[in-house]
């Protein structure tokens, strides 16, 4: 199919689920279905449009059933559609949310379904094989799934969300229970952040972004997240380095192996995102010197066990009077 026709299909497709909308929807609920339907248009060139996007955030900043509902209809046209388009606008979209959308429709998002239950996003089986074209962003799709994923579950580990413009107070909250934090809570905290670092490292090709303008919304929304992330695992990493010889054998073995998963994704990284940033080469300055002192650290514990054998040793061969 060309692809001129396709998208003439995709644009008649638009209009016959906007049309419907308006004839099944109630007059509470044809607001919100249409407010999806045009953020998550069949135009594969470009990206939904900002001040739509703005549109459907500020109709979930009202009550807590309305934000239910449009979560629930963003959800239901990812979940009901299978063109790859249409799937990366709804990620898009709820990428969206995360960032800078009301506490309320954030909420929602975050305890959808309202019965419990996880990966809700699973789109692992999500295939579009219209086109080579679809088939590459199907890859996308399946991805973005996972990430958006994890960046929900990071939120509940963290309590708020990464790099939201409304989750600044609960933000400040947290770091001042860093300080304070168990040793176990902020190696939990920092694996979490790891994970999402590896989950970024795993976007498909980044050479396809170029000249797509959807796909290079995703990316420059992800580069944000990255930041955010480095951020977040320095003010982390920066308690433990004021801390390190309180903690355990164990605990240092746990932040160590953190950390090793953290360098291996340095390459990736500096390919994905190559303006350096002085924040993120102060987080790899920060993390080989953490490595350099819990190794020293070891050492003089180990040196230390020898010296207390030696004595012991030396004691008892003067009490057997040799």
């Amino acid at each position: 199919m060309g692809r001129k026709l396709r998208d003439l299909i995709g644009a008649v497709k638009d209009k016959a689920s906007q049309s419907k909308a308006a004839f099944i929807s109630t007059p509470q609920t044809i607001t919100l279905r249409l407010a999806v339907l045009r953020v998550t248009t069949h135009s594969p060139s470009t990206p939904p449009d900002d001040h739509h996007i703005s549109a459907l955030l500020s109709l979930g900043n009202s009550s807590r059933s309305t934000a239910s509902s449009l979560i629930s209809s963003l959800i239901d046209r990812l979940h009901g559609t299978s063109n790859s388009t249409v799937a990366l606008k709804c990620l898009l979209t709820l990428h969206h949310i995360i960032k800078r959308g009301p506490f309320i429709l954030q909420d929602q998002l975050s305890i959808f379904p309202a019965t419990g239950g996880r990966n809700y996003l699973k789109l692992s089986a999500f295939r579009d094989g219209a086109t080579s074209l679809t088939w590459v962003l199907s890859a996308w799709v399946r991805w973005y799934a996972r990430y958006v994923e994890i960046l929900l579950s990071n939120s509940r580990v963290l309590g708020y969300f990464l790099g939201s413009t409304t989750g600044s107070v609960e933000k400040d909250k947290q770091e001042e229970r860093i300080s304070s934090s168990l040793n176990q809570n902020l190696i939990k905290d920092v694996d979490s952040l790891v994970g999402m670092i590896e989950e970024i490292c795993e976007v498909p090709d980044p050479s396809f972004v170029e000249g797509n303008k959807l796909l290079n919304e995703v990316i420059s929304l992800l580069g944000n997240d990255y930041l955010s992330t480095v951020n977040e695992l320095l003010s982390r990493l920066g308690e433990f380095n004021e801390r390190l010889g309180c903690l355990s054998f164990g605990e240092s073995v746990e932040l160590v192996c953190v950390l090793k998963r953290l360098e291996d994704c340095k390459e990736k990284l500096s390919l994905l995102f190559k303006v350096k940033k002085p924040s993120t080469e102060t987080l790899w300055g920060l993390v080989t010197e953490l490595e350099e002192k819990i190794e020293t650290l070891k050492v003089e514990k180990e040196e230390r066990k020898l010296l207390t054998w030696g004595k012991s040793d030396i004691k008892q061969v003067s009490q057997l009077g040799l």
